[in-house]
């Protein structure tokens, strides 16, 4: 079965932040490695936002050189 590219990225967002939400609930110091893992996700986060952002406006783009 294929998914469609934007479906696996939301998929991986959602990963991404339950491990965020994972994290801050550790109760405690956050270590240092921890500290950069939660970073390294939230730049991943950011940038899979954006893959989905510029697919929605290639969509837009495209129905909108279809319609005229």
């Amino acid at each position: 079965m294929m998914t469609d590219p934007a479906t696996a990225i939301k998929r991986e967002v959602l990963q991404l932040v339950d491990r965020q939400i994972e994290t801050l609930r550790n109760e405690g110091r956050m270590t240092d490695s921890a500290l950069v893992d939660y970073h390294t996700r939230s730049e991943k986060i950011v940038r899979l936002y954006q893959e989905m952002d510029r697919m929605g406006r290639t969509r837009i783009e495209l129905q909108a050189a279809r319609a005229s």
